[in-house]
């Protein structure tokens, strides 16, 4: 999880782990210890792990939010998170895609749409108003992916890097509202 979770968030999660680590801590570890915590966004109870031939092949992160956004003081946050979670609080009520990624070996053979649809579901299932996901601006290839499966463009906000290295410029929120879905979503669409 942990390193599928780095690849989808650019390298982010690793540059946030190393500067939470200790002097001679692992930030890897810090990672894989907040994958094995039980609460948190950030969970394994909220993973679904697509195995290809007995490994993981993919990994999909997500969660329910809340229909009303909690009140945050963004001037308390590390500056560097600001946008991504003004861009959150932009989509109450949608289930949120927090990490989705394929090893780069596997990817091309439909596991990201497979886990996407199981996601689709749960939101349904839970009556979320549709799906959430953030996104580089520089992550052509995942940006594909979500529109070709539905998502649109609802938001952006500007990168604010403080040292992390990343070639995009923006973040961008794309949305799939379940109005947007085929009559008798809840049916078809796995």
């Amino acid at each position: 999880m942990a390193e599928l979770g780095n690849m989808a968030g650019d390298g982010l999660p690793l540059y946030w782990w190393t500067k939470s680590a200790g002097p001679g801590e692992d930030p890897w570890d810090i990672g894989r210890q907040r994958a094995k915590r039980s609460n948190g966004s950030f969970s394994y109870r909220n993973t679904i792990v697509r195995e290809a031939r007995g490994k993981i092949a993919a990994v999909l992160i997500g969660y329910p939010l809340p229909d009303t956004p909690e009140p945050i003081d963004y001037e308390e946050l590390p500056a560097i998170v600001v946008p991504l979670q003004q861009l959150e609080d932009l989509v109450p009520g949608t289930w949120y895609v927090n990490v989705l990624a394929t090893y780069p070996e596997q990817r091309g053979k439909g596991y990201g749409t497979e886990l996407l649809k199981i996601a689709e579901r749960l939101a349904f299932d839970s009556k979320r108003r549709g799906m959430s996901i953030v996104v580089s601006d520089a992550n052509v290839g995942a940006r594909r992916l979500y529109e070709r499966c539905g998502y649109a463009q609802q938001a952006t906000r500007p990168m604010r890097k403080n040292g992390w290295r990343n070639p995009g410029r923006s973040w961008v929120l794309l949305v799939r509202t379940f109005d947007r879905l085929h009559k008798g979503a809840g049916r078809d669409m796995i």
